[in-house]
């Protein structure tokens, strides 16, 4: 099977250095498709034409917007092979995740858009049922796709048979390794509808892949017994009369040599036929390969081998394979801040050092919480878990229950997945798990899928959960060092993606009093009350406000749960207004907090509760989403003035008194 993880070679992309004009006058297919169709028909050596003139648009793109490039180029000759073989959208072809299919993009018409992804106003990073009808299910979390193409599957059943298309599940090995993917897998062999799941097996997820799957796909891949006598079989059968017959029908067969080789394999004691493993980056192979799955009446498995980062060096030879890559830095660019993930690493590296019930665990996201660079220094108290968010939470209690201290490092977005673990398996048996929430707030241009929006507002209400947001980078290093004082409850901080404030972060870490805030700025016309990457917005807000003879307080709520109570009714007394700023949901969140205090005091004075508005945001850089939230100073100054505004005679003779 050596022969499937050949370097490019021939498949080298033509002229990845060119302009996208030049590349377009070199092209004589990629610019000509408008869609599907217009790849049938094509010659195998067209279609491998097209590969590399897709892989040059797409490198010459990726690196230079920023994006998901290594998943991509490994499946270049995979997209393809599947818009010729199936009819999309008749034939429903559902990516998992979404950051595999920018060809798919390529080859349903949106090439003229193609610049423009994961840019404010263009075409998303993932897949849109609001962009294209080829887009059948749009995703940015893992493991989804075998549930809703098996729901697909069972929806074709109630169309007329003349109208009924194929189903097709494309995941990855990383995403199989989701639980979700498995009860997927468990449901479609009882219901044994025809539906086709392909594996896109390159070894990886983002990180590499961890776990007895794996292993085991490492089995199925390599035997040379297995193979080599595959090998002879078809060989010898060919020769007899109808030979050539024989093995097709071999291949579909479910007591099959693999069968007799492998007599538990365990895509076919799930109900599954099973074809492959077959090289990914054979055109011809892999449509021959989806054409006998549709053949078949029930549930087929197609094993893909692909090669992650295929065709660019930079991405063949990088450890993750290239898997996002960011935009160029502008030239004469300074240099920036401190990521807020490396600040968590290192506080926690160094906190793990005098405490040696430490650990750190990950749900495959080692480098994008940083969790990797705690597992250099203390490997056996890493764990990357897999895409398996709610085993890593419930993972996490386990280990809470023998006195140990975990720390889940989880993006926000990704740990709505573990909603029922944090309140079933953490919060009800009053365990010591401390949540690390990366990514929350905007996640820039990943959008809508990414966007860690509601975490405040579903951790807020299970009780005893404790919730920090740091006002910058230094300040998250003394939370994590608080966390780990408080006993009997779960705690959670939440931070931003990206870089911190530049504060310096040298100075010994120290306790913070438990549901304390921190009063940076005294006025007497408005109190803004902010949580997180909102106090430094605020802090100019309050300067706006000064320029033009108002005089604001500004706090730093630091605790969204326990509130200062004490603080903010002062505050709520002092000013007789209130603004509260927040990187999170407007509903249900820090201001919700704020509103509820008041309401159960009998207070009654002007309030605005400022957060991200109650609709769906899509990519754009983190700056401008927050400018559109109505998060900037200038929109933090404006409703300052509404409820300075808004304040009676009454309210303010009493604050005069």
């Amino acid at each position: 099977m050596g022969h499937l993880r050949r370097k490019a070679g021939a498949c080298q992309p033509l002229g990845t250095g060119a302009t996208r004009e030049e590349l377009i006058l070199m092209s004589t297919i990629l610019s000509t498709i408008t869609g599907p169709n217009d790849l049938r028909g094509r010659s195998w050596s067209e279609l491998n034409q097209l590969a590399d003139e897709v892989r040059a648009e797409l490198i010459r793109v990726v690196t230079q917007n920023g994006g998901h490039l290594g998943a991509n180029l490994g499946t270049v000759e995979l997209s393809i092979a599947l818009h010729v073989a199936y009819k999309s959208p008749r034939d429903m072809l559902v990516w998992d995740v979404g950051h595999q299919a920018y060809i798919h993009k390529l080859l349903t018409g949106r090439f003229d858009r193609f610049p423009t992804v994961r840019q404010e106003g263009g075409i998303s990073g993932f897949l849109s049922r609001d962009e294209s009808e080829h887009d059948q299910f749009g995703a940015g979390h893992a493991s989804t796709s075998i549930s809703a193409a098996l729901g697909m599957a069972v929806a074709q059943q109630f169309k007329p048979k003349a109208e009924q298309g194929r189903a097709v599940a494309i995941i990855g090995d990383g995403a199989l390794t989701g639980g979700m993917a498995f009860e997927g897998l468990n449901n479609a062999g009882h219901l044994n509808l025809p539906f086709t799941v392909v594996l896109n097996d390159n070894e990886m997820s983002i990180a590499p892949n961890v776990g007895a799957l794996s292993k085991y796909l490492d089995k199925v891949r390599t035997d040379k017994t297995y193979n080599r006598a595959k090998d002879e079989l078809a060989a010898r059968t060919a020769k007899l009369p109808q030979g050539e017959l024989l093995v097709e029908l071999g291949k579909r067969m479910k007591d099959s040599l693999k069968e007799f080789v492998y007599h538990a394999m365990i895509w076919e004691e799930l109900g599954f036929t099973y074809i492959g493993p077959i090289d990914g980056h054979d055109i011809r192979a892999m449509v021959e390969a989806f054409r006998q799955a549709s053949q078949v009446e029930g549930p087929v498995f197609v094993h893909v081998l692909t090669q992650k980062g295929r065709g660019y060096a930079l991405t063949e030879n990088d450890l993750e394979r290239g898997h996002a890559v960011s935009a160029p830095v502008a030239p004469g660019a300074g240099p920036t801040a401190p990521k807020y993930q490396d600040v968590f690493a290192q506080a926690l590296i160094e906190l793990a050092r005098e405490d040696a019930r430490i650990v750190a665990i990950t749900a495959a996201m080692p480098t994008g919480t940083s969790v990797n660079k705690f597992a250099q220094v203390f490997p056996d108290r890493s764990f990357d878990v897999g895409i398996a968010e709610q085993h890593a939470v419930t993972f996490a209690a386990g280990l809470a229950t023998q006195g140990v201290k975990p720390v889940c490092a989880i993006y926000s977005t990704f740990l709505q997945r573990a909603y029922d673990q944090i309140i079933h398996d953490v919060a009800i048996q009053k365990l010591p798990v401390v949540f690390c929430i990366d990514r929350a707030g905007f996640a820039g241009d990943d959008g809508r899928t990414h966007h860690g929006a509601y975490d405040l507002t579903y951790l807020r209400p299970i009780p005893g959960m404790v919730i920090m947001a740091p006002k910058d980078e230094n300040e998250l290093r003394h939370m994590l060092k608080t966390a780990f004082s408080i006993e009997n409850a779960p705690v959670a901080i939440r931070y931003a993606r990206g870089a911190g404030l530049g504060v310096a972060t040298d100075e010994p870490m120290h306790l913070l009093p438990i549901g304390r805030g921190e009063l940076l700025r005294e006025g007497t016309d408005v109190a803004i009350l902010a949580a997180g990457t909102m106090v430094a917005p605020s802090l100019g807000a309050a300067d706006l406000l000064a320029a033009e003879g108002f005089s604001a307080t500004v706090v730093n709520a630091r605790f969204v749960k326990p509130l200062d109570e004490a603080l903010i009714l002062e505050q709520a007394a002092r000013c007789g207004a209130i603004v509260t700023v927040e990187e999170n949901s407007e509903l249900g969140g820090f201001g919700s907090a704020v509103l509820e205090l008041l309401a159960r005091e009998g207070i009654t004075i002007p309030v605005r509760t400022l957060g991200i508005p109650d609709r769906i945001f899509e990519q754009a850089s983190q700056s401008r989403l927050r400018e559109l939230a109505g998060l900037s100073p200038a929109s933090i100054a404006a409703a300052s003035r509404t409820v300075i505004a808004a304040r009676t005679p009454a309210t303010i003779d009493h604050l005069q008194v």
